[in-house]
Formats: structure tokens, sequence, C-alpha cells
């Protein structure tokens, strides 16, 4: 155990709150309570700082960043009488610049904040709930109340015969230090975008295959749109697919499938699982304490974070819901007030933007158009490809789209969803607007600054009742 997590003098020997999972969400719920003068017992098992900045968030987007210098030097001539060159020399220097980057973090957002807290006491060791506490490596912790968060893992698909393939995951893949020439992608959501984008960038020969569509859970127009710009840069996106089975071969891997009614078989050097996530509930003890979980093992809470099991709580992915870093860590505070004030705070994800760090970046809020009439809104609907985007125009990059959602009746905003290279960092004009239930015009009606992706919100709610393309630069 490092000293700056180890057990500080004059433990309590109850606690206000244990909290099992030493991650995003287990830090938030640990913070918050101890900020109200709770004791608190931390409890981590393996690396502390949990998935995002140690195998998620911060390692993969280092790389797909360093991935992306490759593709604008390759891009650069789309202007006039530049030209650049890059080249991956060395990629296991840049894994390894990764791997500081995330010690670092880990170190200063994680571990060195233990000792600002005097009331958070960090324990080490696989936990186990038991009656009015949990059990850490055979020592009992005693506490009126528990958060579980204790996170998810790269889950595995039903494919005959991949238990005897040494299939890469979310985590392996980014430890790689030397480059497969050639790698199967498993899975179209957006750890499996991500990932074959970077990939294939870093001159891999990517197929990504998937039983639905590239990004399932976007508006169709941005899966199709999406899909064209990876078949540009030499990703195959082979969807809709009905997987038969995989074996090791003398040269990798061979997946064999039905796509379109044929079946075909797929090789490559190696494999990547990217087909979902698997909440890490095992051996927790959750049965013998009567708390529900979803056949896929995620623990059920309602809209306080409460499980069916009084006084216990759960946030993060080990709840199966909304996985991102940040509705972790919301989800978390939540629990940890509503344990010790008595369940007054609700969960509202209606205002939750959402990324997909693609090129283009996806970026979404509120509901699609399905969603939003599933819900039994009247819709109306305005979609402008980025070519309308002065900023678009002037970086000579049109690949995107915008698309708005409103209720047809009240003309209130209900869901934005962006594909633009600078996407991500404009959907939080949208999330704002939606939850302080601004209508289209009043989007259309607020002065956006000129030349930046996010003035084509403004374009966007103006499309709705007028032809963007007759208006002049600023109109509206």
């Amino acid at each position: 155990m490092n000293d700056c997590c180890a057990p500080k003098a004059k433990e309590p020997r109850r606690y206000d709150l244990a909290v099992v999972g030493a991650g995003s969400a287990g830090f938030s719920a640990a913070i918050t309570a101890a900020e109200q003068g709770a004791h608190v017992a931390l409890i981590g098992s393996g690396a502390i700082g949990g998935t995002c900045v140690n195998i998620g968030c911060v390692p993969s987007k280092a790389l797909i960043r360093a991935a992306e210098t490759l593709h604008n030097a390759r891009a650069a001539a789309r202007f006039a009488g530049v030209s650049a060159h890059a080249e991956i020399h060395d990629w296991r220097s840049t894994v390894r610049q990764k791997n500081e980057l995330v010690a670092g973090l880990r170190q200063a957002k994680y571990a060195d904040l233990l000792p600002a807290y005097n009331n958070i006491i960090y324990h080490e060791g696989p936990a186990k709930l038991v009656a009015a506490g949990v059990d850490v490596g055979g020592a009992r912790l005693s506490a009126e109340r528990i958060i579980i968060a204790t996170g998810a893992r790269p889950g595995v698909p039903t494919i005959a015969g991949i238990e005897s393939v040494p299939c890469l995951t979310s985590t392996t893949a980014l430890e790689l230090e030397e480059l497969p020439s050639s790698l199967i992608v498993i899975g179209g959501g957006y750890i499996g975008a991500e990932l074959a984008q970077m990939f294939a960038r870093a001159g891999v020969r990517v197929t990504l295959v998937c039983r639905s569509r590239l990004l399932p859970e976007a508006e169709p127009e941005i899966s199709a749109a999406l899909t064209g710009y990876f078949a540009d840069e030499g990703v195959e996106v082979v969807s809709g697919v009905a997987y038969r089975s995989i074996c090791k071969t003398e040269a990798g891997v061979a997946l064999s499938l039905v796509h379109d009614g044929r079946e075909a078989i797929i090789e490559a050097d190696k494999v990547l699982n990217a087909a979902g996530r698997t909440p890490n509930t095992e051996d927790l003890g959750l049965a013998e304490l009567a708390v529900t979980q979803t056949p896929k093992g995620a623990i059920v809470v309602d809209d306080r974070m409460r499980t069916s099991r009084p006084g216990i709580y759960a946030a993060g992915d080990v709840t199966g819901r909304d996985e991102f870093v940040y509705m972790a860590a919301y989800g978390a505070k939540l629990a940890a007030r509503n344990a010790l004030n008595g369940d007054s705070l609700a969960y509202d994800n209606s205002a939750m933007p959402a990324i997909v760090f693609t090129d283009p970046q996806v970026a979404s809020v509120g509901y699609t158009e399905r969603a939003a009439r599933a819900a039994g809104h009247k819709t109306r609907v305005s979609t402008i490809p980025l070519d309308q985007v002065p900023r678009a125009l002037a970086a000579r990059d049109t690949r995107g789209l915008i698309k708005l959602v409103a209720d047809a009746d009240s003309d209130k905003l209900l869901g934005a969803h962006i594909l633009a290279p600078e996407g991500a960092d404009s959907i939080q004009t949208a999330a704002m607007a939606i939850r302080s239930g601004l209508t289209v015009r009043d989007v259309a009606e607020t002065i956006f600054p000129y030349l930046t992706t996010v003035e084509g919100l403004k374009l966007a709610a103006l499309a709705f009742d007028k032809e963007v393309s007759k208006l002049s630069c600023c109109a509206g």
C-alpha cells in the first residue's frame, strides 16, 4: 500500500458511509460525503482511479489525438500551396508518453487527494457486502450506508470459439507497443468507432464489424455519414452481421459471419473486442443481500440511486446506464447526498451531453427524432449540412451535419446532434438551452460568434423556417 493511501491515525470504528470502488464515481461519493462531515471508508481494489484515468478516457484520447496529427498532415493539401508530412517512427514512445500522462493524473487527481480529507480512510482489497457493513480482505468495516461504485469491464460477445482467441480489449489495445498490420474490430459503438479510426490512421488495415450499424444510438443520418467518412480513410464497416465463429489461424484470426444473406470470412493479424461492457458485481455478495440486478448483472437503482436493499446505493457504470465518467461522478454525488440527507435528490439525465471522439466528432444531447416521437412528442426537425456553416468552409472541411429536434407545439428544443470536426466543444450550448427550456426561436435569436462551429446551432435553428443558404453572413 502506498504511504499516501495508508489508513490514518485514530481511524473510527464505525463509518457513516462506505464507498466500494475507488474510481471517478467512488471518489466523487467519498469527497461529497467528507465535505458534509461524514466519516467515510473508501474501498479500492487494483489501480486507484478506476477506468477513466487508467484505461479509458485519458489514454484513449491521448492516442486518438496522436493519430489525428497524422491525418491532419495528410489532409493539409486541401489548402492551396500547403503540404505537410507526418509519420510514426516509434509507436512505443507514443504509448509510453501516454502511460506517463496516465500515471501523473492518477497520482495528482486520486492518490494525492486522499491526505486532504482527514475523514476519508482508504482501504485496499476485495470487498464483500455483509449485513451492516463491508468485509475487506477479512476485516469488517461497519457502515450505516453503502455506495457501490465498482464500474465495469469489457464484455465478451456471444461468438463461438471466442474463448480460445486472444482478443484485444479497449484496455490491452491501448497498451500495444507494436502496431499490427491488420485488425478486426468487433462492435460499432463509441469504443469500437474511436479505436477503429485511431488504428487506421496509425497505418493499420481495419475492418469494423457490428450486428446493427455504426453508432446505433446516434441519428441515422450521422451514422450513415460517418460510415462514409470511415470508408474514405480506408476503414471498412461491415454492419448488420450475424456472427458464426472465430478462431486462431497461422497468420492471426479468422471471423466467420453472415452479411447480406451470404457467409463470409474476415481475416486479420489481431481482433479487438469492443462489443460492450460488463458490470463488476461478482463476489460482492449482492444475492445474499437481495440486491436486484439486471440479467446482464447491472445493479438496478431508482432515480434516487437506491438499490432494492435499504441503505445500499449504487452509481456509475455498475448500474449499466449513462456510461460516461461525468455521469458516474454526478450519480455518485447524488447517492452520497441522498444517503446522508434523506433521499431528496433525483437523477436527471435529460440534458446529458454525449461525445464520440471520432473525426468528425459526434456530439449529442436530448432526444433523437425517433425517441422524441416515442415519448409522445409531435416533432419538427431541422438538418443542415456543414457546408452551410462558414467555419467549415474556411477550414475547408465540410464533413458533417447538424440536426435539431423540436416539439412542434411548444417550439421547445428537445435534442441536438452534431457531426463536425469541432462538434464536441459546441454541444454544451445546446445542453444548456435544453436544460433552460429554450425554444428554437430563442436559439435562433441568440447572438453567436461568427466563424465558429457552434454558430451552426443558430443556423440550424433558423433553418426550421428559413433557407439559410440565402442568408448573408451573420444574417438572421
